[in-house]
């Protein structure tokens, strides 16, 4: 049986589909019921009958920092995809980043090892790579913790204790997502730049990223499980691009006025430290620190060569992702 943590999120939905229509039993872990119905909702865009993929499956809510539930979730389990992680980039809540991403992720290899897993897939972020400036980061650049996100520290924490399972036996792969394309989330992570960009936008970020679709997370993943791989990390990224690119895209999908004003960087400036202060004052929570006022303005580029390289293929382009996700936003929302 394979174990997939993280379930109810972008990559675990996707990653649960394919896992069954692939015929492999399957345990997926959660924390919160409610997101099961976005679970089925996001089946719903590849299948006439959702609850026919999501009665397959079988589910156990379970936190990966609660032990001896995951103990109990690790019966009978072969392979591993943890993707389970608590994403947020507000310098407050980095106890709770460090409790969930690097003690849960420790929690998890600890089981690996104990009950001798086959094989581990850690889902991490290119947010636990370093930067190199104009130089195309590859796997092997350096992590510098320095004006690092608290999301950025504990990611790459996370990985060190996957690299840790490895040195005690435990095959593993890491995968390095860029900004992961999917539909489903609109009101978080990368799903925002649909909704916001659904209605025309003036203002468009000042710097760029990578990019990728969740077909292709999810396809890499399963053919890095299935493969020989092992003890290595591979950074998912399709297209760099700047955020008024990806902007320009997905208003264009939607058929509506792409956005023309870049927000400046002394206006980003501004807006973290007048969101540090409102916290302060008022306790609400951070929208934009300055770890990630710098990021917003870096262009940094990725390189893709290792994993088209290890599977043989070719990561694809943003386009038909982008357009299949604006359709499914629609569809969602009738009022659109």
């Amino acid at each position: 049986m394979t174990l997939v943590t993280g379930a109810s999120g972008l990559v675990g939905a996707h990653l649960l589909l394919k896992l069954v229509q692939k015929n492999v039993k399957v345990r997926a872990l959660y924390r919160t019921e409610s997101k099961l119905e976005t679970v089925k909702r996001i089946f719903g865009y590849y299948v006439d009958n959702p609850d026919q993929i999501f009665d397959k499956i079988t589910w156990m809510a379970c936190d990966i920092t609660d032990v001896p539930t995951l103990e109990r979730a690790f019966e009978n389990i072969e392979q591993v995809y943890h993707c389970a992680a608590y994403i947020s980039f507000d310098p407050n809540h980095y106890k709770k980043l460090q409790k969930s991403n690097v003690e849960g992720t420790a929690n998890v290899v600890n089981l690996c090892i104990e009950k001798a897993v086959n094989k581990l897939c850690y889902v991490s972020s290119i947010a636990a790579i370093g930067s190199k400036g104009s130089q195309p980061i590859t796997e092997t650049t350096e992590f510098n913790p320095t004006d690092a996100s608290v999301y950025a520290l504990t990611k790459n924490a996370a990985e060190l204790e996957v690299w840790r399972g490895t040195q005690e036996g435990i095959p593993a792969v890491i995968v390095n997502p860029g900004v992961i394309l999917g539909p489903g989330q609109w009101n978080q992570g990368s799903g925002t730049f649909f909704s916001k960009n659904s209605k025309p936008q003036k203002y468009f970020l000042p710097g760029g990223t990578g990019f990728v679709g969740i077909d292709d997370v999810v396809d890499s993943m399963m053919s890095l499980m299935e493969s020989e791989i092992s003890n290595e990390r591979f950074i998912l990224v399709s297209e760099n691009l700047s955020f008024k690119e990806i902007q320009s895209r997905i208003a264009k999908a939607f058929g509506t006025k792409p956005p023309t004003k870049a927000i400046k960087q002394w206006q980003l400036e501004l807006f973290w430290r007048l969101d540090w202060l409102r916290n302060k004052l008022v306790g609400s929570r951070r929208i934009l620190s300055k770890a990630m006022t710098k990021s917003l303005q870096s262009e940094d580029t990725y390189s893709k060569e290792k994993i088209e390289m290890a599977l043989g293929s070719t990561l694809r382009p943003l386009d038909d992702m982008i357009t299949f996700c604006c359709s499914a936003y629609q569809q969602d929302n009738s009022s659109y």
